[in-house]
Protein backbone atom coordinates (compact mmCIF):
# COMPACT_ATOMS: atom_id res chain seq x y z
CA UNK A 1 0.00 0.00 0.00
CA UNK A 2 1.40 3.46 -0.81
CA UNK A 3 0.99 6.30 1.33
CA UNK A 4 -1.72 7.85 -1.31
CA UNK A 5 -3.74 5.04 -1.48
CA UNK A 6 -3.93 4.95 2.53
CA UNK A 7 -4.62 8.63 2.60
CA UNK A 8 -7.77 7.84 -0.17
CA UNK A 9 -9.06 5.12 2.19
CA UNK A 10 -8.70 7.70 5.96
CA UNK A 11 -10.06 10.29 4.12
CA UNK A 12 -13.76 7.85 3.85
CA UNK A 13 -13.87 8.32 7.67
CA UNK A 14 -14.71 10.86 10.67
CA UNK A 15 -11.19 12.43 10.97
CA UNK A 16 -11.74 12.31 15.04
CA UNK A 17 -11.55 8.20 14.78
CA UNK A 18 -8.49 6.47 16.59
CA UNK A 19 -6.38 4.76 14.76
CA UNK A 20 -4.91 1.62 15.32
CA UNK A 21 -2.34 -1.60 14.31
CA UNK A 22 -4.35 -4.71 14.28
CA UNK A 23 -2.43 -7.97 14.41
CA UNK A 24 -2.73 -11.79 15.94
CA UNK A 25 -1.78 -11.69 19.61
CA UNK A 26 0.16 -15.36 18.16
CA UNK A 27 -2.42 -17.44 21.22
CA UNK A 28 -3.79 -20.65 20.77
CA UNK A 29 -7.44 -18.93 20.12
CA UNK A 30 -5.57 -16.78 17.56
CA UNK A 31 -7.19 -13.72 19.10
CA UNK A 32 -7.21 -10.74 16.99
CA UNK A 33 -5.86 -7.41 19.14
CA UNK A 34 -6.08 -3.75 18.33
CA UNK A 35 -2.62 -1.65 19.18
CA UNK A 36 -2.48 2.15 19.75
CA UNK A 37 0.02 3.83 17.21
CA UNK A 38 1.98 5.42 19.03
CA UNK A 39 4.87 6.54 15.98
CA UNK A 40 4.97 6.84 12.56
CA UNK A 41 8.39 6.99 10.90
CA UNK A 42 10.67 5.94 8.01
CA UNK A 43 12.72 2.80 7.99
CA UNK A 44 14.19 0.43 6.08
CA UNK A 45 12.93 -3.30 5.47
CA UNK A 46 14.56 -6.36 3.37
CA UNK A 47 12.35 -9.85 2.76
CA UNK A 48 13.34 -12.75 4.98
CA UNK A 49 12.43 -16.08 3.10
CA UNK A 50 12.55 -17.22 6.82
CA UNK A 51 9.46 -15.24 8.14
CA UNK A 52 8.40 -14.93 4.61
CA UNK A 53 7.87 -11.10 5.05
CA UNK A 54 9.49 -8.16 4.78
CA UNK A 55 11.40 -7.21 8.59
CA UNK A 56 12.88 -4.42 9.38
CA UNK A 57 17.04 -3.58 9.40
CA UNK A 58 18.91 -1.61 11.53
CA UNK A 59 20.31 0.31 8.38
CA UNK A 60 20.24 0.60 4.56
CA UNK A 61 21.61 -1.93 2.55
CA UNK A 62 21.52 -2.79 -1.03
CA UNK A 63 18.54 -5.28 -0.40
CA UNK A 64 16.31 -3.11 1.68
CA UNK A 65 13.95 -0.43 0.67
CA UNK A 66 12.41 2.43 2.41
CA UNK A 67 8.92 2.29 3.61
CA UNK A 68 6.25 4.12 6.51
CA UNK A 69 6.35 2.35 9.40
CA UNK A 70 3.49 2.25 11.71
CA UNK A 71 4.18 1.77 15.60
Amino acid sequence: MTVNELKDILDQFDGDMEVKFSYNYGDYWRTQVAKDISDVKEGYVTYSDYYQMDKIDEDENEDSKLVILLN
